[in-house]
């Protein structure tokens, strides 16, 4: 029997429930995919192979750690050499009991081929193959492209596993200090951007080719850095006030952000993304507006403003009409939310809160307007959504000095991403 470390014996207590006779009704020519079956609420186990060809246990690492940050799957931890010697070889097929018995439910096997890193994956309880399939890879080992398409095969692989494709392949923006970084969603590859200015609040077009951010000081402005070509661009600029929280529209076509007059008040405008004419569309009466986030479709979004005497997290219209109070004042504390950001599914609105004192990341429900608290170490503030509407970023002290972390709204799980202290204003990309 080969030795297995405690996270695979825990693994191993999962109750696989396989319905393979329900399953084998549905016709996958239909369009119906065939994913792996278990328990509700439990994360079926999945075990990836040594990865054969160069490069082999760099690619076995980064599939391994991707499918365990999506929080979706349990990785059966094997040593190289137990894993080894249960890969299937010609006339020998996978000991699928054995595997049953170490809780795997899946199975991935990968190796280099000339045409790229062909990946098989296997459904432990059908005793099938669930998918395959040949990758391109980047010739260049371990350069950020070679990492960028070695992440998109993880969110394929997840995508085959559970159903929902993963966001391994995804970025996120952030500001240290007077400087601009963009780092992968595993704190990889942390590369700074070239900035005009000192650079808030970035924020990714929903192709992920630019980033938007405001400069600070008096006449700051709002710039668009591209990604193509290296170079950026103002978007919205002013003699005086200061110009802050850009944020694109769903489309890319415009960005919202915030004005704040030489008279102290902040109010929202929207511009194309190119530039040109402003056009205000939030009336807040002396009151500070700023900090949008859209709607999934576009058609509304949250905002911060002080136009009931503390800040609070506002929802609107995306043409100004319509406007009503989200959150709730909250009586016997200092009432401070602010900084919301609308998830991608379009259920839940993240924000910060203050609490005894301290800001602590909070969800409300579009729905029923219910709240949930997500942190309580620290102070921790600016949340930002991933693609999957299931994993926050946010700022946090709970290590001693301001990081980037992240958070499973479902499961509660936690992560620090960078390591460097004072990284702030995080902003995660689309897929």
């Amino acid at each position: 029997m080969p030795r297995v470390s405690p996270v695979a014996a825990i693994a191993a207590t999962i109750v696989l429930a396989c319905t393979a006779t329900a399953l084998r009704a549905q016709d996958p020519a239909q369009g119906v995919r065939l994913t792996l079956e278990y328990r509700a609420g439990a994360r079926p186990g999945v075990l990836v192979l040594p990865v054969g060809g160069p490069q082999g246990d760099s690619v076995r690492t980064m599939l391994e750690r991707d499918l365990d940050f999506g929080n979706r799957v349990s990785i059966v931890a094997l040593a190289g050499a137990d894993a080894a010697s249960l890969a299937p070889v010609a006339g020998r097929p996978l000991n699928w009991a054995l595997l049953g018995r170490l809780g795997a439910a899946g199975v991935v096997q990968a190796a280099s081929t000339p045409a790229g890193l062909q990946v098989t994956v296997y459904d432990v309880g059908r005793q099938s193959v669930l998918d395959s399939q040949t990758f391109p890879l980047t010739p260049a080992p371990l350069s950020r492209d070679w990492r960028h398409a070695v992440h998109g095969i993880s969110d394929e692989i997840e995508g085959w596993l559970t159903g929902t494709r993963g966001i391994a392949r995804t970025r996120i923006a952030f500001v240290r200090g007077t400087a601009l970084f963009v780092v992968d969603s595993d704190g990889a590859m942390e590369t700074g951007i070239p900035v005009v200015s000192p650079p808030l609040s970035p924020a990714w077009h929903p192709s992920g080719t630019a980033l938007a951010y405001n400069t600070y000081g008096v006449g700051s402005r709002v710039m668009v850095h591209d990604f193509a070509t290296g170079r950026a661009r103002t978007v919205s600029s002013t003699a005086g006030g200061v110009n802050q929280t850009p944020v694109f529209s769903p489309d890319g076509r415009d960005i919202v952000y915030a004005y704040t007059g030489e008279d102290g008040n902040a109010e929202l405008y929207r511009v194309g993304a190119s530039g040109g004419s402003a056009r205000r569309i939030t009336t807040g009466r002396g009151s500070l507006n700023l900090s949008p986030s859209f709607s999934p479709d576009g058609r509304r979004m949250v905002f911060t403003s002080s136009r009931a005497g503390q800040p609070e997290v506002y929802i609107m219209d995306a043409d100004g009409t319509n406007t009503e109070l989200l959150t709730s004042f909250v009586f016997g504390e200092q009432s401070y939310q602010s900084n919301s950001d609308w998830s991608p599914d379009g259920r839940l609105v993240a924000y910060q809160a203050q609490i005894a004192g301290r800001f602590q990341i909070k969800t409300i429900a579009i729905r029923d307007r219910g709240t949930r608290v997500l942190t309580s170490e620290g102070q921790n503030e600016d949340p930002s959504w991933a693609p999957d509407g299931r994993h926050l970023v946010f700022t946090s002290t709970r290590s001693g000095a301001r990081q980037l972390w992240i958070v499973d709204v479902e499961s509660g799980r936690m992560r620090q991403l960078t390591r460097s202290p004072g990284a702030r204003a995080p902003a995660w990309s689309r897929r």
